[in-house]
């Protein structure tokens, strides 16, 4: 599986393209950031930001991508920029048909750490370990994709097992409809 992780944001938004599947060891394919200027008209930003979207799936082809679901801070400006690079990323893969998997902070770093409460420095050093990189992605933006990246190709198996047997074991929902009479006058 190929996962293109998107750590969403309006001056840098976070990629990483990781391939593998779990229990097997991972491949890193290519890591960056998507840079705005904060000076620029929010609009112009959206655009650079989709752009730069854009050419990360042209060029690596995920089958998947893995976007950081947005949470509430105590910062309503950060959450909206946060939010709107979110949607854009969302829009670019759906636009081509990509499925989409969000996952929050504290599962990605529970995936990646074996805690929800990691900090920065310990999410880069497990995506350094977990990738066998020289040295961990900078900025940690840019490992924050990839560890967004690693944990849908970790939790993807488990998800889709769940799923499977939820839709088991709820009753199948055959749409009932009342037979329809004709009226003459």
């Amino acid at each position: 599986m190929r996962v293109l992780g998107v750590d969403p944001g309006l001056t840098r938004c976070g990629v990483g393209v990781v391939e593998g599947v779990a229990g097997r060891p991972l491949t890193m394919l290519g890591v960056g950031v998507v840079r705005t200027s904060p000076d620029a008209e929010i609009g112009m930003r959206l655009v650079a930001i989709e752009q730069g979207i854009e050419t990360w799936l042209d060029e690596h082809r995920p089958e998947l991508v893995a976007v950081e679901r947005v949470f509430a801070q105590h910062n309503v400006r950060t959450v909206m920029g946060t939010a709107q690079a979110s949607a854009v990323a969302m829009l670019c893969a759906s636009r081509r048909g990509i499925p989409v998997a969000l996952h929050t902070p504290s599962e990605v770093k529970a995936a990646v750490t074996g805690s929800g409460r990691a900090d920065k420095a310990q999410v880069g050093a497990m995506v350094t370990r977990l990738l066998r990189l020289a040295a961990p992605p900078k900025p940690a933006d840019a490992a924050d994709a990839l560890a967004l990246a690693i944990c849908h190709i970790w939790r993807a198996p488990v998800m889709n097992r769940l799923q499977q047997a939820h839709a088991a074991a709820r009753p199948s929902r055959i749409p009932t409809t009342a037979p329809v009479r004709k009226v003459t006058r």
